[in-house]
């Protein structure tokens, strides 16, 4: 057994639904066009609820109030051409947005927003970013919810402890 960890990425997503449609995004990847929640790499110096509040943001130009954990999900991805091997752990939260902020730019890498039924986004001719995208909508639609309680974000995420 090897004694090399693999690299694992944090990433949060935002799921949004009102009036049974949720708001996905467009983005360009260097594998193309794909489909996603607001989601992203969580950022040195926030809590993840922090994270998912500011990628729906830049993603989308809405305001996310996360109201729940929807769960905690891991993935793995190989690129065989490049030895590329990440694990990813995904930290989904549902909750509510405000409308997109007016003149809004959105982030790099992101075409467009767009509200769409599990249906349209089961069958979307633009393929999903993750498997993890099915994963989180059916758990949302199976009514799983968690209190954002669950997580504990020590002091030394915003203040790190510094060791001598």
């Amino acid at each position: 057994m090897s004694s090399r960890r693999p690299p694992i990425s944090v990433t949060v997503a935002a799921v949004i639904e009102h009036q049974g449609r949720y708001l996905m995004i467009e983005e360009e990847t260097s594998e193309g066009v794909r489909l996603n929640h607001p989601a992203g790499h969580l950022e040195p110096g926030e809590s993840p609820v922090q994270g998912a509040i500011r990628e729906a943001l830049e993603e989308t130009g809405c305001s996310f109030q996360p109201q729940y954990l929807l769960g905690l999900y891991l993935s793995r991805f190989h690129r065989p051409a490049t030895g590329e091997d990440v694990t990813y752990l995904r930290m989904a939260f549902a909750g509510t947005a405000s409308e997109p902020a007016p003149g809004w730019v959105l982030d790099d890498g992101i075409l467009r927003t767009v509200w769409m039924t599990p249906d349209e986004i089961r069958r979307s001719p633009v393929p999903h970013r993750s498997p993890l995208l099915l994963r989180c909508l059916d758990d949302h639609l199976a009514g799983k919810r968690y209190p954002l309680e669950v997580l504990t974000v020590d002091p030394t995420v915003f203040v790190p402890e510094v060791k001598r």
